[in-house]
């Protein structure tokens, strides 16, 4: 407690400047865009496909897939072990496939398939039936349907690969696939139908622009209690485990901010003013977390490090998801502050208070950063960006902070009270921790008979 007390000190000062740099610019607020809500054409007797629409969701499609492969992969693939990271690399890999299967037989239905009482889509479009080249006029009047599917594919692939940083170096890879595979049906397409698909969460006005929720808050809420009933890994926390090669880390945070353009620019789901919106905020949001995480860091360790900038950046950039087409560039500054300062405290102290093992910082950095995201948009959504509500400090009211605040705590209980069954029932019927041997021994041997490097 003393030690915690004592790190607490070294970065107020930091904290402190961050702090009155947010009053500061609250007090003195000027809307730094002003921007117009697009006039809506005229509707066309017939949807057609825009050319520069449909090229541009197809680019930000391909993004978001190198988000996981190789981004994603290389990222958590640098923080393990050496005797972990083909293991780590493979979980990213076969999410990614997997993920993409279920999707197009029956995900996509269920998750964006006409409702059926606000919980669940039906299984109209399974395998696709009716899903073609002819735009809905929902989920993007510009684009093709299929392309629509295409793109939110991308985002159901990414979101259960993200959950296994919190549990690499220990889960056994059997039980890996079938978690993931079952909770993608009973979290992710249900959630995805309540936020996006006409469920009962969209139907209440909270607004989750690219994912903060459906993503995030769920990667991040199943990551905590998965780590807890897996256990901590052997040694965990008094023997070092130190990332086995930063670079390729750094690498794969540089190939997640590439690809999160398309993320959260793509989400407009057309080349529109809202787009390049969501791609300003976002970067700046990124960089304004990156730089004030170093600060932190500095402050607290007395040394700005690789790993601290390269999670800084992940912080912004999850934060920012749920809102960065909604606001404009003065929130996506504080968007990037707060987002340093609620996840190095949450990585840095809150885990080391709490105990558990979150190997990866999953929970820290995605779970805290999408619902702290999700919950600023209460303050600084606007209808003038594109949202269909105001913020409070656009003269809102609390209405949409109130169905924020309702969306991140039903999302979050849901998934965790679902999370922890499926893990239950896989544990009793095949086990779902390495045994301890094969953990000594590595992943990368022990589940697939290989190993990285032959120096």
């Amino acid at each position: 407690m003393l030690s915690a007390m004592s790190n607490m000190k070294k970065i107020l000062p930091v904290l402190l400047i961050c702090l009155v740099m947010v009053a500061g610019w609250t007090a003195l607020y000027v809307q730094d865009v002003v921007a117009q809500a697009p006039e809506a054409p005229a509707a066309p007797a017939e949807l057609k496909a825009d050319p520069g629409d449909t090229a541009w969701i197809l680019a930000s499609s391909a993004l978001v897939m190198l988000m996981t492969l190789p981004g994603l992969a290389l990222f958590y693939g640098g923080l393990t072990r050496q005797k972990n990271i083909l293991s780590t690399l493979l979980h990213s890999f076969i999410c990614l496939c997997l993920g993409s299967m279920a999707w197009v037989v029956f995900g996509y239905s269920l998750s964006f398939g006409p409702d059926v009482g606000g919980v669940i889509g039906n299984l109209d479009w399974f395998m696709l039936k009716g899903v073609g080249v002819t735009p809905h006029p929902t989920y993007g009047p510009t684009i093709p349907h299929e392309l629509f599917m295409v793109f939110q594919l991308m985002f159901a692939a990414i979101t259960p690969a993200l959950i296994t940083g919190a549990l690499a170096e220990r889960i056994r890879f059997s039980s890996m696939l079938w978690f993931l595979g079952i909770w993608s049906v009973v979290v992710y397409y249900p959630v995805a139908h309540w936020v996006w698909g006409g469920g009962w969460l969209g139907a209440m006005g909270a607004a989750d622009f690219a994912g903060g929720t459906v993503v995030h808050v769920t990667c991040g809420m199943a990551a905590l209690v998965a780590c807890i009933m897996l256990g901590k890994r052997n040694g965990y926390p008094n023997t070092p485990m130190p990332p086995h090669n930063l670079p390729l880390t750094v690498l794969g945070a540089g190939l997640l901010w590439f690809g999160w353009f398309g993320f959260n620019a793509g989400s407009s789901l057309g080349a529109n003013a809202q787009a390049v919106g969501a791609f300003v905020a976002t970067h700046i949001a990124a960089s304004t977390a990156t730089v004030v995480w170093m600060l932190i860091e500095w402050a607290h360790r007395g040394k700005p490090t690789a790993l601290g900038v390269a999670t800084g950046t992940i912080a912004g950039l999850a934060t920012i998801t749920p809102v960065a087409g909604y606001v404009s560039l003065f929130p996506a500054f504080i968007v990037g502050v707060v987002a340093a300062i609620i996840c190095y405290i949450c990585v840095v102290f809150v885990k080391s208070a709490a105990g558990y093992d979150d190997a990866l910082d999953v929970v820290g950095v995605h779970g805290v950063g999408g619902a702290t995201g999700c919950i600023l948009g209460g303050l600084f959504n606007s209808k003038a960006m594109g949202a269909a509500a105001d913020g409070v400090f656009y003269g809102g009211g609390f209405g949409l902070m109130g169905a924020q605040i309702t969306m991140v705590l039903a999302v979050g209980a849901y998934t965790a009270v679902g999370t922890w069954i499926i893990l239950k029932i896989l544990d009793v019927i095949i086990g779902i921790r390495v045994t301890g041997d094969e953990e000594q021994e590595g992943l990368d041997v022990s589940q697939h008979g290989e190993k990285a490097y032959h120096v």
